[in-house]
């Protein structure tokens, strides 16, 4: 197993004291710092390098040389803010902070763990000034804070890093117009501009064109600088010192990847034939130690030149995981990309529409397939949804995809619009319910189905398996009338759903996965099954029968099959993957009361109460007590008979 080490803070202290160009120093702490944020991202098993390593040398700049915000006090009103709307680059920013004795060493070696480091900007962390969100809310935000300073006579400015594919939302261009009407002068956005998106380039999604112009034309006074240049960026920030009549943008010309050689943009581009591989996840073994390896040697020749020692590295042991979570290899959303492009051979009205996140979505295939028929709208949930509903207009069917969180929040008023319309539109939800959980709440999509399932015209359907993924997506296109949502998991299935040979998805019905006379539990999805057959089965070993039902139908049911589900058990259980209001719970609650199948009868919801933690995904599930043994402990205890 390879060995992974850090910098310790001792080792910036000294850097940062010697005697020498602060040029020169700010460049050497930056690698620094892509270093420890390599390693950390290693240690989690996910995060975002490449965004780390383009705004590294701002970042550290800002911090170490142009900010008052260390010196001041990172809790004192008078204090310079610096956050990053992009959020991607949260591990660099994490190095930097904790280089400077912000976030401390136990902290920082827990990214992406429970009791640690969010995967992206949270509050929760020290330092942190504002969450990150669905893109593109930074630039209000700091626009908020910017005025609330001016209005409370408080010195100190505000810095934003945005993206430069983020730049595609349209939330910033409303940020960007009213900074200016309303003459917010102590605000400076900075754009990352690297010129990569999640594994393209931004050109080849939503091109920017002449971005100085476009920012000047708002009548911000804007610069641009080489963002990896200490000296260059200073000149800028000094500039902006003089400037007192409008907020000013920063336009970083970065390199993705900027530090280890194989990660840079453009070499990684050719590299990877068109595609971007190192924007998120963490790097196998070899790649991990050779640039590691990489960015130390430089490190140590820099400061050799300098007259200075080398580094001294801290061996660091990986986090010992509480229990582990089964993985097989099948993905839901892998079949659901290969059913799409299925379809499309016999459906020649079926249209898809992306968000930037072709790969995540395994919707890859469709584009290479269909291009004629794929529709990259870049990050712009609401943008596509409102394309989308001028395409049902004309007589197609669009598919839209983006992560559940954002399509489902982000574009709920343009779904609205579309949905009072009666067309028909199939809206796929990816990265839906709680797992993943090293992303953060950012991420976590826990309340989607309550917001589609307040109109009267969609159905929801989670399938659990590859098969039922593909009878999911023929409905919704063959069958179904209505606009339609797939929630669909991203990552690897805990387990494959073995359902009865032949199953076919029937409208409003689920199907039993266990038997048992004790008490019955409905759930969906392949997480959330997962833990709900652990929990029968750790039941049964105590001579309790829980049986599971598999309930892909989430706002629909057949009462007469519910009715004889239901008929023999006392105790009903729902296991939710969404918060506990406006889920299946809710809903199958309402169909029991309306059917008067509730005498005599108890309905119990387990499900993501309050916010969703970040973690590992059984320290996550263990923590808000959906993991399989918590399940049938809560279960049991409400068993007077069982013990």
């Amino acid at each position: 197993m390879v060995q992974i080490s850090i910098i310790p803070v001792e080792e910036f202290h000294r850097v940062r004291n010697a005697q020498t160009d602060r040029y020169e120093k700010a460049s050497i702490i930056a690698d620094m710092c892509r270093a420890n944020a390599l390693s950390v991202v290693k240690l989690a098993g996910s995060g975002h390098i490449g965004s780390s390593f383009s705004a590294m040398d701002i970042v550290v700049w800002l911090y170490y040389e142009e900010m008052n915000t260390i010196s001041v006090g990172i809790s004192n009103p008078q204090r310079d803010i610096y956050f990053s709307s992009k959020g991607h680059d949260a591990p660099g920013l994490y190095s930097v902070l904790y280089s400077l004795g912000v976030i401390p060493k136990d902290k920082f070696l827990r990214l992406r763990r429970l009791g640690g480091l969010d995967g992206h900007p949270d509050v929760g962390v020290p330092g942190i000034e504002s969450n990150s969100g669905s893109l593109g809310m930074g630039l209000s935000k700091g626009r908020g804070m910017a005025w609330a300073k001016r209005f409370r006579r408080l010195q100190g400015r505000v810095f934003v890093m945005t993206g430069d594919g983020e730049l595609q939302e349209g939330e910033n261009y409303e940020g960007l117009q009213a900074a200016v009407q309303q003459h917010i002068t102590n605000l400076i956005m900075i754009v990352d501009h690297n010129k990569v998106q999640s594994d393209k380039a931004v050109s080849q999604i939503i091109d920017l064109g002449d971005i100085e112009n476009k920012l000047r034309a708002f009548g911000w006074h804007v610069a641009r600088c080489d963002g990896h240049n200490p000296k260059e960026i200073d000149r800028v920030l000094t500039e902006f010192s003089k400037v007192n009549d409008r907020p000013k943008a920063l336009i970083a010309d970065t390199v993705k990847g900027r530090g280890v050689s194989f990660m840079e943009h453009p070499q990684a581009l050719r590299d990877g034939k068109g595609y971007y591989k190192w924007h998120a996840g963490a790097p196998d073994d070899v790649s991990f130690s050779t640039g590691h390896k990489e960015t130390i040697a430089r490190i140590n020749s820099r400061l050799k030149s300098l007259g200075l020692e080398p580094l001294s590295l801290e061996l660091v042991e990986r986090p010992v995981s509480k229990g582990k979570t089964a993985v097989s290899d099948e993905y839901v959303v892998e079949a659901f990309g290969k059913a799409l492009v299925a379809a499309a051979r016999r459906r020649n009205d079926l249209v898809v529409l992306d968000c930037d996140l072709a790969s995540d979505c395994h919707i890859r295939e469709f584009e290479l397939t269909y291009p004629d028929r794929f529709i990259e709208n870049g990050i712009a949930e609401q943008d596509a949804v409102s394309m989308a509903g001028g395409l049902a207009r004309q007589g197609l069917l669009p598919v839209v995809n983006s992560f559940a969180n954002f399509l489902a929040a982000r574009a709920n008023e343009q779904t609205y619009n579309n949905a009072t319309e009666g067309t028909k539109i199939i809206y796929a939800c990816h990265y839906a319910g709680l797992i993943p959980a090293g992303p953060g709440k950012s991420h976590q999509s826990l309340r989607d189905i309550s917001l589609y399932g307040a109109l009267p015209n969609f159905i929801i359907l989670e399938p659990c398996n590859a098969e039922e993924t593909r009878q999911a997506l023929d409905y919704c296109i063959d069958v179904a009338r209505e606009n339609c949502v797939l929630r669909l998991v991203i990552g690897p299935s805990p387990r494959i759903i073995e359902l009865p040979p032949g199953q076919a998805l029937t409208f409003g019905r689920g199907v039993a996965l266990t038997k048992g006379a004790d008490a019955v539990v409905f759930s969906y999805g392949p997480v959330m099954l997962h833990e709900a057959l652990l929990a029968s089965e750790s039941l049964a070993r105590r001579g309790f029968g829980l049986m599971v039902i598999n309930m892909p139908w989430l706002n629909r049911v057949d009462s007469a099959w519910l009715s004889e589900t239901v008929n023999p058990f006392k105790r009903i259980y729902v296991l939710e993957d969404h918060a506990p209001v406006g889920g299946l719970g809710d809903f199958l609650l309402n169909s029991l009361m309306k059917a008067n199948l509730l005498e005599d009868r108890s309905l119990t919801k387990f499900a993501v109460e309050g916010y969703p933690a970040c973690g590992t995904p059984q320290e996550v599930l263990h923590f808000h007590g959906l993991d399989g043994e918590a399940i049938a402990s809560r279960i049991l205890s409400q068993a007077p008979d069982h013990h």
